[in-house]
């Protein structure tokens, strides 16, 4: 793939502003209750995010937040969608339990989506990936920390796409958008040693020209990124994931997301991006 054919794609994303953003309890490592979040400055960088989405051209839905769910601005992890049918969330963890119910409704009320609810544990777009343009469109789904492998096969009867299961195994990088991203419809970047061997050697045999980061690079969250095929946005932290992008002819767009990181979330975590 040459550089001149990076080109954007629009896409339609749904985020929630952090207005309950806090780290009051630790279900990952990297949150830290004994460190106050900035709720301001995460509001500021938020809204910061959103806004260089739309002015990339990218229609942005705002999901309510709730109070008492201060993790609802990770709105990537309360469902995954493809092609109009949505495969909900069902968390981990009980703290974020409501946050899977909150989604649903957003999609009722959108009136436009065939939602599905989950039998099996699964933490959305924290686990699964989607990329249309590869093997004639394909799911990558991360297991391991949070996602039941069980989900896997569920979502693929769900959403009649080949779902491929990797192993994460580092528990820094809990969730697939943490240790993989695509870059855009046919072609990913990813940490390989946030996978059990087996699966880096699954990648390797898919994605053969693949972008590969470096722990650097996954512990500044430079895989927890959103890209439309040309502009990569990620935090300013990941200075040298984003070179690494540009060297691939991608153009990177970096924005400050340090309060989300207190929670164990950047780019990607805030963005759910919607297929209709």
């Amino acid at each position: 793939m040459s550089h001149a054919e990076r080109l954007p794609r629009n896409r339609t994303y749904l985020m929630c502003p952090p207005e309950h953003f806090t780290v009051e309890y630790a279900i990952n490592p990297w949150m830290n209750t004994e460190f106050a979040v900035d709720a301001a400055l995460a509001v500021q960088q938020w809204e910061a995010l959103r806004a260089t989405l739309t002015d990339l051209g990218h229609e942005v839905h705002v999901l309510d937040p709730r109070p008492g769910l201060p993790d609802m601005v990770y709105s990537a992890n309360g469902a995954f969608s493809v092609d109009g049918t949505v495969y909900g969330a069902r968390f981990r963890f009980p703290q974020r339990a409501d946050e899977a119910v909150a989604h649903r409704a957003f999609y009722a009320d959108a009136g436009r989506w065939r939602f599905v609810a989950p039998e099996h544990v699964n933490e959305g777009e924290g686990d699964f990936a989607y990329l249309p343009g590869a093997y004639g469109g394909i799911v990558l789904a991360g297991y391991g920390f949070r996602t039941d492998p069980a989900a896997h096969a569920e979502a693929q009867e769900v959403l009649g796409r080949p779902v491929v299961s990797l192993k994460l195994v580092d528990p820094a990088f809990y969730h697939l958008d943490t240790a993989l991203a695509a870059l855009d419809d046919r072609h990913v970047t990813y940490y390989p040693d946030a996978f059990s061997p087996a699966s880096q050697r699954v990648l390797a045999q898919l994605f053969p020209d693949a972008l590969l980061a470096d722990r650097e690079d996954a512990e500044a969250f430079g895989l927890n990124l959103v890209s439309d095929g040309r502009h990569v946005i990620l935090n300013t932290e990941a200075s040298a994931m984003g070179r690494k992008v540009r060297d691939a002819g991608y153009l990177p767009v970096h924005v400050n997301l340090s309060e989300l990181k207190r929670g164990g979330g950047s780019v990607k975590c805030a963005v759910a991006e919607l297929r209709p």
